[in-house]
């Protein structure tokens, strides 16, 4: 639906039906599944309704529509309010999914889901993770616009609306994504606060007394007040009034009342986590002159407004296919990397600039190899855009030239910023000290077709973005996580910098592909399947020098593709010996299988740098890897030793760290430590 150009009619008689079929098709189905949150659909269905149907613009019949406007439901409990705006609107989510509301097997689960439900943009309901997400799903559009633009051919230029609780205010990813949004400008942004005053427990007057608007116009956004969520007129104009800003993110706080209507929970936590009960359901529909015997009613009136008003969407879109159809004659090389982008596809070609790195005993971190690889390829992939928690030279992911993200005022000289200038086309992104931040953000830019949006910090900060990694594993979103800094090699940085269990903790999310890559040759492959993944990958890199094998002597780094590949193998028909090791360890086991092989045993060295990739191949290449009779394996790794044994056997060994670090010298600290050829030969040999 195109957005109106002029005042709107209310229509008090239809909107006020409309919205109440809005509120008591959420509640029965709450109450059907007996589970789920009534008190927001209730209070909110009067915002939900002017947005669906007088503002938003969007397309039921093409819901992956390039140039929609996207809406975020933060405060995903209420989850029924978007499943009844779906329906309702002609979005393919029949009453039969609404009525299977939270029930295995649908499509209308306890809190929304992205490629379940079609009209659902991101999967949210852990609070504060989808008012980051639209932050990234703004700067997404105004990268786009700002590349693909022309005068007069505006082929990107839609809004994104988030909906945010109490709650989502209250956790601190919501401050960090704030600020962020506030420096860039993001004009079209527009948050609707759902302000009730109640939380799952209690008052928000026990926990929450911020001044809302002085926090936000610190921040940089434009902040208006709606004294009464049920106001329609206000409602309205408020969001036009925020669609006129384009300088500043704009929140408009709405006083709503949770569970509206409800003759003895409204204003109570009662209405906030628990069904109604059908007595009070009963005496609501009452309160608000509803049949108070229906279930899932929808009066043919309501419906058919809601379809009128959503039927917009076809015009809206044919007209974007015809600007587009003008503009491929106009700039056929842009509109080529549009189709590319809308189709998920790869420009061919894309990874012939990849360098090969040549035999180096003295090494490259594979943080370097992995920002001389990320250069390469940048210059053909228009999606990657990203950058790191305010660490670039550490991490090394700035893309040189490629510009900076931000607005045009932004200083050029400042200390520390990256070369190319300053713009919305720019493809770094600054994110500050924000990891929390930057993991939503960085879920929310991939949600446009094409984009590989990437973040980099040290690995042990990590911590700070599980949530949102766990969430984009959750939904396949496409991000790729640079982690560099990865083991007790950083050195004196000391334990609170050196990770140990984070690789551990990282393989048990499901969905994310870990890799730690042995060499600069494989941080190359990584990338590969970093670029070409349809689910988040996590690159973990060094930051001392490895040594570049040379691999005439052992097997192609294009092994890494199956996850773990046998990097060298003893002259024998079969081995007496497997020793296994990832990323930096993997050099420690080159050079035992020299001191072993003087000693006539038989060594099969294996690289093994991602459980995830080695687990999706078949049996047989299992087997040919790790011979299931060669019981003599060990297994060299420098972090917590948790999930080794399925590799190593019951009668295998494993080198590991299961305790925290120490602050030394990096080497020193990997010897005092037992990472030393000496004792890997020594345990090897224990073995057999």
């Amino acid at each position: 639906m195109e957005p109106q150009e002029k005042e709107v009619q209310i229509q008090e008689d239809i909107d006020q039906l409309c919205i109440n079929t809005i509120r008591f098709l959420s509640v029965d189905a709450v109450q059907k599944a007996n589970s789920g949150h009534p008190g927001l659909p209730l209070d909110a269905a009067p915002l939900a309704y002017i947005l669906w149907t007088k503002i938003m613009k969007y397309n039921p019949h093409n819901p992956d529509w390039f140039d929609r406007d996207r809406f975020v439901l933060s405060a995903g409990h209420g989850s029924m309010l978007l499943y009844s705006m779906l329906h309702l609107t002609g979005y393919n989510v029949p009453l039969e999914q609404i009525r299977q509301f939270r029930q295995f097997g649908s499509i209308t689960p306890g809190h929304p889901e992205r490629e379940l439900t079609p009209g659902v943009e991101t999967t949210t309901g852990p609070l504060g993770q989808g008012f980051g997400n639209a932050v990234g799903m703004a700067i997404a559009e105004a990268y786009l616009a700002a590349r693909f633009n022309r005068p007069g051919m505006e082929i990107v230029n839609h809004f994104t609306y988030c909906l945010v609780s109490d709650g989502d205010l209250m956790e601190g990813v919501s401050s960090e994504a704030a600020s962020l949004a506030g420096h860039l400008k993001l004009g079209k942004l527009i948050f609707m606060y759902d302000c009730n005053h109640i939380t799952l427990s209690a008052s928000t007057a026990i926990s929450f007394t911020d001044n809302h608007r002085r926090r936000f116009e610190s921040y940089n956004w434009h902040v208006q007040t709606v004294d009464d969520g049920n106001d329609l007129n206000a409602l309205y104009a408020s969001l036009r009034i925020a669609r006129e800003e384009t300088d500043r993110p704009s929140i408009i706080i709405i006083r709503t009342h949770l569970g509206y209507g409800s003759p003895n929970k409204q204003d109570t936590f009662e209405a906030h986590g628990s069904p109604l009960g059908e007595e009070e359901v009963r005496l609501t529909k009452q309160n608000l002159g509803w049949p108070e015997d229906s279930k899932f009613y929808i009066p043919e009136d309501a419906r058919n407004h809601f379809l009128d008003s959503a039927g917009r969407g076809d015009l809206a879109e044919r007209e974007w296919n015809s600007r587009f159809r003008a503009y491929k004659k106009q700039y056929p090389a842009e509109a080529d990397e549009i189709d590319r982008l809308i189709n998920g596809e790869l420009k061919e070609g894309w990874d012939s600039g990849i360098p090969v790195f040549p035999a180096d005993p003295k090494g490259t971190a594979t943080r370097v190899a992995s920002g001389k690889v990320m250069n390469a390829i940048s210059p053909y992939l228009p999606g990657l855009i990203g950058g790191s928690a305010d660490l670039n030279p550490s991490t090394h992911t700035e893309l040189k030239g490629a510009g900076n993200f931000g607005n045009t005022d932004v200083r050029g000289d400042l200390q520390g910023s990256a070369e190319g200038g300053w713009s919305y086309s720019g493809k770094n992104i600054f994110f500050g000290v924000r990891e929390h931040a930057m993991g939503s953000i960085l879920n929310g830019l991939s949600v446009p077709h094409g984009m590989i949006p990437f973040g980099a910090t040290f690995l042990t900060f990590s911590d700070y973005m599980r949530p949102s990694m766990r969430l984009a594993s959750l939904m396949k979103a496409h991000v790729v996580y640079v982690f560099t800094h990865d083991s007790i090699g950083l050195g004196e940085d000391g334990p609170t910098h050196q990770s140990v269990e984070h690789l551990a903790a990282l393989r048990a999310i499901p969905g994310l592909t870990v890799i730690r890559p042995g060499d600069a040759n494989e941080t190359a492959e990584a990338w590969r399947i970093a670029v070409k993944a349809r689910n988040p990958v996590a690159l973990i890199l060094s930051r001392q020098n490895i040594p570049v094998l040379d691999r005439k002597e052992f097997a192609s780094a294009g092994g890494l593709t199956k996850g773990a590949y046998v990097l060298a193998d003893s002259s024998q028909t079969k081995p007496q010996l497997i020793l296994i090791a990832t990323g930096s360890e993997v050099n420690l086991i080159v050079e035992a299988k020299k001191k072993l092989t003087e000693g006539n045993i038989a060594v099969r060295i294996v690289s093994m740098p991602s459980w995830e990739l080695f687990e999706d191949q078949t049996q047989e290449y299992k087997d040919f890897v790790f011979p299931p009779d060669v019981d003599a394996r060990l297994s060299v790794e420098a972090g917590v030793t948790l999930g080794w044994k399925k590799y190593v056997g019951d009668k295998g060994d494993m080198i590991g760290i299961d305790h925290f670090g120490a602050s030394a010298p990096g080497p020193v600290v990997m010897r005092e430590f037992g990472f030393t050829v000496e004792n890997v030969v020594s345990r090897a040999l224990a073995l057999i």
